[in-house]
């Protein structure tokens, strides 16, 4: 309506016209006159007006004939008429009303009240128009979202379900009664009590929406994922007494893959809870579960980014999808397969009715050669692979996850073993895993108890026969295992990270210990405290800030700091870890290459990361007895670490022999049993007071040389 409404005033007599107009344009309308009824209707035909205010009395074509006529094509809500009338009498007022008049007002008019009944008539018709613009909205949305929707009188207990809501679940309109058990009992089983919880838990609350998504029984036998809201109305007392809501189908988008259109976990999960149970009540039924990972997937991902390695899947996922047709006879023809992708870079495929586990091998050795072939993605030919894990039936599965949980652990052992692409379930695969779930866990609680604590084992100076350093070396007092070594529990605190909170600990009690050692001993005290760094801590940005910050709350000099650190550690980002150590190196911290020559060995690595301190694995140590190769691989070690200008340290010496040829070569330093198992802080002390060991002048020799022996007998570091 264009400003307050659009008038159309039709009266005979122009005064009385003009006035009216007049006074309705002062208070904001948009106004129209006409002399007679034949004008008013021709002005109606040529434009829209809101509200018109007719005269009844008029020459020619009367007031109540004009209305008849504008009846005729427009109806009372459309077009309120008032009706303007001198006469006392009824009559005419009761035949208005009856040709479809709004409403009437008496000659001589009084102004406010006719301005009252024009804004009340308005204003109703904007509501009813309003109304009827929301209910096309409503229902061009909810045909547009292809709902189905329902209403439900708590009162009565009848519920309105729409023709689109009965048709969702294959029903015509005939076929579904009005009780709310159209609903309830056919929702899924597993589902019913947390769709009945929530409805509850609404209709008590008197606040928010209702919300659940859940399957429901479609007429087929089948079920459909559907996800359902509604609110409730309710009266004054804030008791609920009615709910209405809608019905959405969300089965494609809940079990298909969104990236490849497979089967996705949810509805792979299902299809393998029926063959679990097709098992049970068949016996001889065997199915299988290939569970595949594909290999470098990540490194594809990092390098050609994100988008290729999504296109790679799609790939992957029709290649597989065309190595399982029917048709491809690698197992009995009356095995079926379903493919689903469940997560990431990981494909599931479910053999059903096989043999035994020989015909899921022949499929998993069937993928991986599909696989060889090179992939042609987003302008790149990429090569990848697949491990699989395998899990066969005959391990008599009731649940589901417990199918794919063993799959996965397949697949695990797969990815570890070097010699195989594919792994088959067996139980033990699954105790291990339940072990190290456990040694987990036990490590959290010992990191919240504090129930790690550091031994010290001595590097001895051979030239000197003093304490060169201390190797700090972490153990595990458990509750009820008792003293657990670093072998058991290192690896998982690494895969779990919770080696960072174990190696600070360890580095904040190390600096501590030795701190104290220097006050007590002065110069007799060893030259440093060499503290292992494992891969996590070094890949830390904020390493160099976090040794700075521990060696101030410590009192420690950074010169008295040896970290000892394996090549593993930085062989992946050399450049990262010469920054690391230049911010090292800048606050005065050296550091040791531990277990030289097991891993890569790099010789440029030597040059370009500064080593101080070359340690000579245990390995090459034990060789030495009787093994000239031994002795040569420990001779050339040594001589490349004296040209490079780096100490040496040879680790695990056990014996009097080692001990006198380590010596003879020129071995700078040595730790071992020969000299000390690790030992407490106290028994350190000890061992610190009673230097030397041997005259440095003086043959070395077993009476010579003191092997201090703890009372305790810790774990070997």
């Amino acid at each position: 309506m264009s400003q307050q409404g659009s008038l159309l005033v039709v009266d005979d007599n122009e005064n009385n016209r003009d006035a009216l107009s007049r006074r309705l344009v002062l208070k904001g309308y948009e106004v129209t006159v006409a002399a007679s009824g034949y004008e008013a209707l021709d002005l109606n035909a040529k434009k829209t007006f809101d509200l018109i205010l007719l005269d009844v009395e008029m020459p020619g074509m009367g007031g109540l004939e004009v209305l008849e006529r504008l009846r005729q094509e427009h109806s009372a809500t459309e077009l309120p008429i008032i009706m303007f009338t001198a006469r006392s009498e009824g009559a005419d007022v009761v035949e208005a009303f009856r040709l479809g008049a709004n409403d009437y007002v008496t000659k001589p008019i009084d102004f406010p009240v006719a301005l009252a009944r024009i804004s009340t008539h308005l204003s109703h018709k904007q509501a009813i128009q309003n109304l009827r613009e929301s209910e096309e909205r409503y229902a061009l949305a909810a045909r547009g979202a292809n709902d189905g929707l329902w209403d439900w009188d708590l009162v009565t207990e009848e519920v309105y379900w729409s023709p689109r809501w009965k048709a969702m679940l294959g029903f015509d309109e005939a076929s579904i009664g009005s009780s709310p058990d159209e609903w309830i009992k056919r929702v899924h089983e597993d589902d019913r009590p947390r769709v009945t919880a929530a409805l509850h838990s609404h209709l008590q609350s008197g606040s928010g929406y209702f919300e659940a998504e859940h399957r429901v029984l479609h007429c087929d036998g089948t079920y459909r994922w559907v996800l359902c809201r509604g609110a409730a109305v309710r009266n004054s007392e804030g008791r609920a007494t009615r709910l209405a809501g809608s019905f959405t189908d969300i089965t494609d988008a809940k079990v298909s893959d969104a990236l490849t259109g497979l089967p996705n976990r949810l509805l792979f999960i299902d299809l393998l809870d029926r063959a679990i149970k097709r098992r049970q009540r068949r016996p001889e039924f065997v199915f299988a579960l290939l569970m595949l990972g594909l290999n470098r997937f990540k490194t594809i991902s990092n390098s050609l980014g994100p988008l290729t390695a999504d296109h790679l899947l799609v790939a992957v996922a029709r290649r597989l999808q065309s190595c399982l047709r029917p048709t491809d006879a690698v197992t009995p023809d009356a095995a079926g397969f379903t493919l689903a992708r469940i997560a990431g870079d990981e494909f599931t495929v479910l053999i059903d009715d096989i043999a035994d586990a020989r015909d899921a091998i022949r499929v998993a050795e069937r993928l991986q050669k599909a696989l060889e072939k090179p992939f042609h993605v987003g302008g790149h030919e990429v090569f990848t692979s697949a491990t699989i894990g395998i899990a066969v039936s005959t391990s008599g599965y009731e649940r589901a996850e417990d199918v794919l949980r063993d799959s996965a652990l397949a697949l695990d052992r797969a990815k570890k073993n070097t010699t195989g692409a594919f792994e088959l379930f067996d139980p033990e695969m699954r105790d291990t895993a339940v072990a190290r779930l456990n040694v987990e866990t036990d490590l959290r609680n010992a990191i919240r108890d504090g129930a790690f604590f550091v031994d010290y084992q001595p590097i001895i100076s051979l030239s000197t026969g003093r304490i060169a350093a201390f190797e700090a070396l972490v153990r595990w007092r458990h509750p009820t295992r008792g003293l657990i070594g670093p072998n058991d529990f290192i690896g998982i605190a690494e895969d779990t990270g919770m080696i960072v909170q174990i190696g600070y600990m360890t580095l904040v009690e190390s600096c501590t210990q030795m701190a104290a050692w220097q006050r007590q001993f002065g110069a007799a005290a060893p030259g440093a405290i060499c503290v292992n760094l494992s891969s996590r801590q070094f890949a830390d940005n904020d390493l160099a800030r976090t040794i700075e910050e521990v060696l101030q709350q410590t009192g420690l000099p950074a010169s008295s700091l040896k970290l000892e650190i394996t090549e593993s550690a930085f062989i992946g980002d050399v450049e990262a870890a010469q920054a690391t150590l230049k911010r090292l190196s800048d606050i005065g911290v050296e550091w040791s290459l531990d277990d030289f020559g097991t891993g890569y060995s790099s010789l440029s690595h030597l040059h370009q990361l500064h080593v101080n301190t070359l340690k000579i694995d245990r390995s090459f140590v034990g060789r030495m007895d009787g093994n000239e190769e031994g002795l040569e691989m420990v001779r050339a070690i040594i001589a490349l670490a004296r040209n490079l200008s780096m100490d040496v340290v040879a680790e695990g010496v056990e014996s009097e022999g080692q001990f006198v040829r380590l010596r003879t070569l020129g071995c700078e330093s040595a730790q071992g049993f020969h000299f000390s198992r690790p030992i407490d802080p106290a028994s350190a002390a000890r061992l610190i007071a009673s230097q030397p060991w041997y005259s440095p002048r003086a043959t070395p020799s077993r009476s010579s040389a003191v092997v201090f022996q703890p009372q305790r007998t810790p774990t070997t570091s």
